[in-house]
């Protein structure tokens, strides 16, 4: 499952996308697995998610994640990779 967000830190916004190491890193945080994100997804989440992200891009980030969180100026969800096409409508044959 990866999933992709628009972050803005300050020098504008840019996507970013989840990674397998992403998501390991969020595991080893939080103790759960990433499966139980499904269940319920805080801020908290989703900007260490960010975080990692820029870590792995290679983007400066401050060394404490407290200190990104508070640059973030936007964080939006832009797709969880969950999305499924929409089914057409029934037909007399179907």
């Amino acid at each position: 499952m990866n999933i992709t967000m628009s972050v803005d830190t300050g020098n504008g916004p840019h996507e970013v996308t989840t990674t397998m190491w992403v998501w390991t890193q969020w595991e080893r945080k939080f103790k759960l697995k990433a499966s139980d994100m499904a269940k319920s997804w805080g801020m908290e989440d989703l900007s260490f998610l960010a975080y990692c992200c820029e870590q792995q891009n290679g983007t400066p980030v401050p060394a404490v994640f407290d200190d990104y969180i508070k640059k973030i100026r936007t964080l939006e969800l832009i797709s969880t990779g969950e999305e499924t096409p929409t089914q057409g409508a029934p037909t007399e044959d179907s």
